[in-house]
């Protein structure tokens, strides 16, 4: 047990240090995110699983509060009405739930964060393709791969990882570091 332990630690140690590549990227959408707010727009977040679970978590970090004690800021899951997620899904199909609500609450301007630990997650993809013509600009949050959002993504934050928990580890320490400088953008 020990050994594993341990082995998990420092496969994580290392993907963490190597995230320090992605640096500029993580500066360039947490900056794109404050102008967003500052510009009267929003953040919204989608994923399925565990990366439902981190959006729902970041657009609380953004909405309540990370650090600072601040005014409330613009951001929405779009993983938490479950009659819209039921009634979407039903009527238009899984794959809609989220472009649905992107089409419906979508302005120019504003950012939607895609997270999917494989990048290629058909829901997201689709919110993907709706939010380009909404003009709202879009970042995936995916492994090392990016799968298909890479190449829907205005930005991509492929963390260097390619286990699902390691994945997952990386995504709410990336979306940490975006939280923190969107505070410090704007209240600090």
């Amino acid at each position: 047990m020990k050994e594993l332990i341990e082995r998990e630690i420092n496969a994580l140690s290392k993907q963490f240090i190597a995230l320090r590549g992605l640096t500029p990227q993580i500066e360039k959408v947490a900056e794109l995110c404050a102008a967003a707010i500052k510009n009267g727009r929003k953040i919204m977040f989608c994923g399925n699983g565990g990366s439902a679970a981190d959006a729902q978590h970041l657009a609380a970090e953004v909405v309540g509060r990370y650090k600072l004690d601040r005014p409330s800021m613009a951001a929405i899951a779009l993983t938490v009405d479950t009659s819209i997620l039921t009634s979407v899904g039903n009527d238009y199909g899984f794959d809609r739930i989220f472009s649905r609500q992107v089409e419906g609450l979508g302005q120019a301007g504003d950012v939607l964060v895609g997270i999917s630990t494989s990048g290629n997650s058909q829901n997201v993809l689709r919110a993907f393709e709706m939010a380009k013509k909404k003009s709202v600009t879009t970042v995936a949050l995916t492994g090392a791969s990016g799968g298909k959002l890479k190449e829907l993504a205005d930005y991509l934050l492929n963390v260097p990882a390619d286990v699902t928990n390691h994945i997952q580890a990386m995504h709410i320490a990336v979306g940490h570091l975006i939280c923190e400088i969107i505070e410090r953008e704007i209240h600090a």
